[in-house]
């Protein structure tokens, strides 16, 4: 009895430690701004029947719920697109009040706007040219980031593989455009954008 008990409670333990290694899957959005922070033009974003939507002049919606920053992560959400949309998920950023983002990398979100890099590309570095993904239906985009490698997938599809060289330089002088560390934002990219976001959660990779 005494060994079955010594057993149990070393499998307890081993499977606590597995969880603070891998980080349990965490929601942050709760069908509210709760969490999120936008600087200029904040009204382009909004709720609509508890889902994020974003519909007006360029802004970026940032997640700042977590005060620790986020380096080896998965994150997941549902997005819609409308015909002729455009937006992105930026990881590994920082909030700033206007402009593009200068930090991190962004996950392209366009099916059929007139933007050739499409679902799934990190913009500028890999390019995705035919996604997984149609307007008006809800898809999945995960994201996944240890060290210098990324893996995006849409729709279970994986879209991207992508190992960063080492000691790579900025993209240009106004965007860095490469891995270190951060939170996550959400692009408003013009008036006539109109793009959905729902179940968005990221849980911490070791």
């Amino acid at each position: 009895m005494y060994r079955i008990s010594i057993l149990m409670l070393t499998g307890l333990l081993c499977s606590a430690a597995s969880a603070e290694e891998t980080g349990e899957w965490k929601s942050i959005f709760d069908g509210t701004m709760t969490g999120w922070k936008v600087g200029k033009n904040a009204d382009s974003w909004g709720i609509e029947d508890g889902k994020l939507v974003c519909n007006g002049p360029k802004a970026h919606l940032f997640y700042v719920g977590d005060d620790e920053p986020f380096t080896n992560f998965e994150f997941e959400c549902e997005t819609m697109t409308t015909p002729g949309s455009n937006s992105g998920i930026y990881f590994h950023t920082d909030y700033q009040v206007e402009d593009w983002p200068r930090w991190g990398q962004e996950c392209q979100v366009n099916i059929t706007h007139r933007d050739s890099i499409k679902s799934g590309s990190i913009y500028g570095i890999v390019k995705v040219t035919d996604p997984p993904a149609k307007d008006n239906e809800w898809y999945t985009t995960n994201i996944r980031v240890q060290g210098r490698h990324v893996v995006i997938k849409v729709n279970d599809t994986v879209v991207v593989d992508y190992t960063e060289p080492e000691n790579q330089p900025a993209f240009s002088e106004k965007f860095e455009r490469r891995l270190g560390r951060g939170t996550f934002a959400l692009q408003a990219h013009d008036p006539k954008s109109v793009v959905y976001y729902r179940g968005i959660k990221v849980r911490r990779l070791p």
